[in-house]
């Protein structure tokens, strides 16, 4: 047998510029910040967000947030990190939310997924339901737009959120679920962050949902270091590639690339609160 091909080194896409990433995770990627944000910006990209999920991840997104320019920050504790949501954390997260370059509570929100694969480690569901709770709370009290996880929680997600009181701006960040769930989050409002599984080749149901929501209501984010965009999937993730997922969330819409990347970043201004 023949050895495998290797990979070809992710390289920008050519895309006319003016995009941001409303979701990263730069203190993840093994190359330092600096290099990913300058990576990104001769790439077009404009603005990142930054996220922590967990209490000294979050920190360290809240640092970077303050020490490079046209860098914020998202701060939370994971769900599948709920457990360690004592009032030491409970504190510092309030402290992070105070703080002007902390411009959303996320990620916060519910994952089944690893209740079921990695029970010992996870936080079970109804912990991950309180702690969901308080970080909407957080959210609303210091006027922060939330960002959700979801990942096999379709249901008790909505099911919270509607039971809830409602922050600023709900986010849905890497938005992986059904059209049907996509309809019913857009119908409250909700905003829709898609990464680089909408380029994979079998989430049509992905490109639809993104095709369908008002383009008012969506973000485009990397997730990095994972869901790197096709033709690089399974190729480490960074800001800099984030234009193979514009140009495919466009074509799905039947926009021009430029004006849709417009439309976004003025989206990540609104729901940011920039």
């Amino acid at each position: 047998m023949g050895k495998k091909k290797p990979r070809p080194a992710p390289v920008p896409a050519d895309h006319p510029g003016g995009m941001v990433d409303a979701h990263t995770h730069l203190s993840s990627a093994k190359d330092s910040v600096e290099r990913l944000v300058q990576r990104a910006k001769l790439a077009g990209v404009e603005r990142i967000c930054t996220v922590g999920d967990g209490v000294e991840e979050a920190a360290q997104a809240l640092s970077i947030a303050q020490t490079q320019p046209d860098v914020v920050a998202a701060c939370a504790i994971h769900p599948t990190k709920a457990q360690q949501l004592d009032q030491q954390a409970r504190a510092r997260l309030e402290a992070m939310a105070a703080d002007p370059a902390c411009v959303a509570i996320g990620e916060t929100g519910l994952d089944t997924y690893w209740i079921q694969h990695d029970p010992e480690r996870t936080a079970d569901l109804a912990t991950q339901i309180s702690a969901l709770e308080w970080h909407i709370d957080l959210a609303i009290k210091h006027n922060k737009a939330l960002m959700i996880h979801n990942r096999e929680a379709d249901q008790p997600l909505l099911d919270v959120l509607a039971a809830s009181p409602k922050p600023v701006q709900t986010i849905l960040h890497c938005f992986s679920s059904p059209v049907d769930v996509a309809e019913e989050a857009l119908a409250r409002g909700y905003v829709l962050s898609f990464a680089g599984n909408a380029t994979f080749k079998r989430n049509d149901f992905l490109r639809e949902a993104a095709r369908i929501a008002p383009v008012e209501q969506i973000l485009v984010e990397t997730d990095a270091p994972y869901m790197t965009p096709e033709p690089y999937r399974g190729s480490p993730n960074e800001p800099s590639l984030i234009g193979h997922t514009y140009l495919a969330l466009a074509a799905a819409r039947g926009e021009d690339p430029a004006e849709f990347a417009a439309a976004v970043s003025k989206n990540f201004a609104r729901v940011y609160g920039l």
